[in-house]
């Protein structure tokens, strides 16, 4: 499967929004190099002319689409990622957004509320508190950026299976779609939001979630890449409407599993 050498979640890089880069450049953004595609592969099996760019991204987008497919029906619901004990844990987390730490604006734990929608039975909106009074799971797991780099981290939160529960989340349907405070959008399909090892994370290392890393309410799975797990959510909806998000609408794999 192709993964992408982009920069999602450390310092932004310009070039990820520029669609006029050479064609090169195109290709290796989305990880042909890296993934071990040449050009000369992708000609043969799309067809597509290199000599025109919009070509060549069309066949990627249509690749990443099928990487995609792939990646789901490979996914185990069941199969639990490693674990570590709590000495491994990186205490501060690492800051990863894309923008610097300097531009986090912090989110009013009192007023914050998370809005419900979709194919769900019950749409009030929660409270922190709403939150902490559900039953709780932590885990100790390896947070993995796309870039390459890692590192392990110690969340606790609610699971995402349980808050589905009790707003009578239709589990059938196809995807779980998140905003936050940042504009970052995302989603996930419904069977990796059903996975034990799928958090609300409210806690990191013991203690509130800090500011740039989330407070109050952040996703945190073990089985997506780092820029699967947005921070400071305000609302969750469950539907069957594709939602994409913020870096898959500029070309990165949606499912990104790992």
């Amino acid at each position: 499967m192709i993964r992408s050498p982009h920069r999602p979640e450390d310092a932004p890089d310009a070039s990820v929004l520029d669609t006029h880069r050479p064609l090169i450049r195109s290709l290796e953004r989305r990880g042909l190099i890296r993934g071990g595609l040449s050009l000369g592969a992708l000609v043969m099996l799309t067809g597509c002319d290199v000599k025109r760019p919009e070509a060549v991204e069309q066949a990627l987008l249509a690749m990443s689409r099928f990487n995609d497919r792939v990646q789901a029906l490979l996914f185990n619901p069941n199969q639990l990622a490693p674990t570590y004990p709590d000495s491994k844990i990186l205490r501060p987390p690492k800051f990863n957004a894309y923008y610097d730490v300097t531009q986090v604006k912090p989110v009013d734990g009192n007023s914050w509320r998370l809005e419900v929608s979709g194919l769900v039975s019950n749409r009030r909106p929660w409270t922190l508190t709403d939150l902490q009074t559900l039953p709780q799971r932590s885990m100790v797991i390896k947070h993995i950026c796309v870039e390459g780099w890692s590192y392990i981290g110690g969340w606790s939160g609610v699971p995402l299976k349980t808050f589905l529960e009790h707003v009578g989340a239709d589990t059938r349907a196809k995807y779980v779609a998140f905003k936050t405070a940042d504009n970052y959008p995302s989603s996930i399909d419904m069977a990796t939001a059903l996975h034990p090892q799928t958090l609300l994370a409210l806690d990191y290392g013991g203690q509130t979630l800090a500011d740039p890393f989330g407070f109050p309410l952040r996703l945190r799975m073990s089985t997506k890449l780092g820029y699967k797990n947005p921070k400071w959510v305000t609302a969750i909806e469950v539907t069957n409407t594709y939602p994409g998000g913020y870096w898959e609408s500029r070309g990165f794999s949606w499912f990104a599993g790992i």
